[in-house]
């Protein structure tokens, strides 16, 4: 649920055609950049839109070849020694004035090419992410994905789009992902050929090179916006409607473990994000994360994160190390961004021994799924326990599950709300509250439907009664809405 997940239908008007004259400007917004031809003529083209998309792209690639180059000669040209005591607005103003020096005395070679652009880029180049930092700036943008240094594509409005954007060969792309990852003390070679990293606006950048990734280095960018969506714009878009939203409120103020389960990009780290704002006052939050991406909406948070071994091997810290940690940090509350392994023992001991009202995402398409997976995560320690044991672990530990599912035409939704009440025989006894029904998709192909509530009171209400905490009646009564 990142800020995409507007419900707005795509303006398909907003498609970005490339003639001979066009030049990208630096914060321009691409939409697709994908020649089709069914709209040649009403574009007025003549000429054959896959020649046109030829030209572009070879004309993209010098772009991106002379821009190297000038780079290279701006970093030889730069007194280090001098440029140390800089500040970055200094910096920048430095590099510019070198760039434009350097074009000035080359107009000949470069006579084609748009020299704005070029010194704006050449900034990019120095301090950013290169040819990526004009979708950086677009906040509608939520996904970047590299496939290797001559294919970009961007998801916006949870559509993804291709893009004529080019990187000038692997060593250009290579640079990008090296910068990335140093900043947070990450490496990628060829012994660690996958990182895991972010970048200083919090996005979550994977990157996984030779051998592994067979065509070249790809970069993957997950973006979460410059300003973190409230729980309030979750319900305006429709993805969480008012009573869901009032029974999770009552739940996290309960001290109701909550784990949250979705697919990849149905909005489970945002609706943990927005979540956090019930959780009263003067209590202390632990996080532990791969890599830190939660951004609370609270105060008193203590953010951990993992930590890879080093070139020799050592220095490792896992989930499971920071878990059992945070345990000695006098948390009240502690949240696991995402449980993927072993840690998961770790959490629901916590959870089961004083640490009420954490939360925690998993990945997973259903409730039902979302525990089995924790049943994997469990015997991933090591050690024996029967899965009677487990499974009888996992319902005392996990009271609510919030299912997310991201539906056609990039919509997402919390698909269903689920009490997990206990456990009898050899299955969970699972207590559906709410559930959403898809019935279609509108005339932009974006998923249409409605929520049920299915009836059923959940058990733990008894709990927030006791505690002064109320929750309507009429929140669980069998209709539609």
């Amino acid at each position: 649920m990142s800020q995409d997940n507007q419900n707005s239908p795509m303006d398909m008007n907003q498609t970005v055609v490339f003639d001979k004259s066009t030049h990208f400007q630096p914060g321009m917004k691409l939409d697709t950049g994908v020649y089709s031809p069914t709209n040649q003529s009403a574009r007025g083209f003549d000429t054959d839109p896959a020649e046109m998309e030829k030209e572009f792209s070879e004309r993209e690639i010098k772009f991106q070849r002379a821009k190297t180059a000038i780079h290279r000669e701006i970093l030889n040209a730069m007194d280090l020694g001098r440029v140390a005591d800089m500040s970055d607005e200094r910096l920048m103003a430095h590099i510019q004035r070198i760039a434009q020096k350097v074009i000035s005395a080359r107009q000949v070679e470069y006579a084609e090419i748009d020299k704005e652009r070029l010194v704006n880029e050449l900034v990019a180049e120095s301090f950013g992410l290169g040819p990526l930092e004009k979708f950086m700036d677009d906040s509608e943008i939520t996904d970047i994905l590299v496939n290797g240094p001559e294919e970009v594509y961007i998801e916006k409005k949870g559509v993804l789009h291709a893009t004529p954007v080019k990187f000038a060969d692997e060593a250009h792309l290579m640079q990008i992902i090296q910068r990335v990852v140093a900043r947070v003390g990450r490496r990628v070679d060829e012994q660690t050929p996958m990182v895991d990293a972010r970048l200083a606006d919090g996005s979550r950048v994977n990157a996984i090179i030779k051998p592994l990734a067979i065509a070249g280095p790809i970069l993957s960018i997950r973006r979460f916006g410059s300003t973190p969506l409230a729980i309030e714009d979750l319900m305006a878009f429709g993805s969480a409607p008012e009573s869901i939203v009032q029974l999770l409120k009552a739940a996290v103020q309960g001290k109701i473990n909550i784990m949250i389960s979705g697919g990849t990009g149905s909005g489970k780290t945002t609706l943990l994000n927005c979540v956090s704002k019930f959780i009263p006052q003067g209590e202390r939050l632990v996080t532990v994360e791969d890599s830190a991406e939660l951004k609370l909406q609270r105060p008193h948070v203590v953010s951990l994160e993992s930590r890879n071994s080093n070139t020799e091997g050592k220095g490792e810290v896992t989930l499971r190390d920071l878990v059992r940690n945070s345990l000695r940090m006098r948390p009240d509350r502690i949240i696991l961004g995402e449980v993927r392994g072993p840690e998961a023992l770790d959490m629901l001991q916590a959870m089961n021994t004083g640490h009420e009202g954490s939360l925690t995402t998993i990945h997973a398409n259903s409730v039902r799924d979302s525990l089995s997976r924790l049943e994997v995560m469990v015997s991933m320690t090591g050690l024996e326990i029967p899965v009677s044991v487990v499974r009888r672990y996992i319902s005392s530990a996990i009271t609510l599950v919030v299912q997310l599912g991201r539906l056609r035409g990039g919509v997402r939704r919390i698909t269903s709300v689920a009490e997990i009440s206990g456990f009898e025989g050899e299955n969970y006894q699972i207590n559906e509250l709410v559930r959403y029904r898809q019935r279609g998709a509108d005339m932009s192909g974006r998923a249409m439907g409605n929520y049920v509530a299915l009836g059923n009171r959940p058990q733990f209400l008894t709990r927030l009664e006791e505690q002064g905490i109320a929750v309507p009646d009429s929140l669980f009564e069998a209709r539609e809405f």
